[in-house]
């Protein structure tokens, strides 16, 4: 290897870091989606440590899926006490009488404006369902 390519591939060593933590952003009302990708890859990521820390946010119609589907429901439980962070956005929640639901299932419900634009800016990889 040349001394350039060397001196290269130490800068960028140094400069990019892998991502250690994953933001999904769950939108989709639909259940197979919701159960085959979204909380399937969300739990198997965490549990073999394919991400270190592993955040969903439940987003907009996906509130009401939740708030509908008991199967969804004990999925997300079982996620939340295997240590995934599963959190909602109260506005959506408020607007889809969903909050005592998602609260009960142990889903921490605030404004997640912040959190996706500092998500959106790098501080985690994310992904958008």
């Amino acid at each position: 290897m040349s001394l350039y390519n060397r001196i290269t591939e130490l800068k960028r060593s140094m400069t990019m870091t892998e991502p250690t933590k994953l933001t999904v952003l769950w939108t989709t009302d639909n259940p197979v989606t919701a159960m085959d990708m979204v909380l399937l890859y969300s739990h198997n990521a965490f549990k073999h440590g394919w991400w270190e820390e592993v955040t969903v946010s439940i987003w907009g119609a996906s509130v009401h899926l939740v708030k509908e589907n008991e199967v969804i429901q004990e999925e997300l439980k079982a996620m939340i006490a295997a240590g995934i962070k599963v959190e909602a956005c109260i506005v959506c929640a408020n607007r889809n009488n969903a909050t005592e639901v998602l609260q009960e299932l142990g889903v921490k419900v605030y404004g997640w404006g912040d959190p996706l634009t500092r998500a959106l800016k790098g501080d985690s990889a994310l992904l958008s369902v």
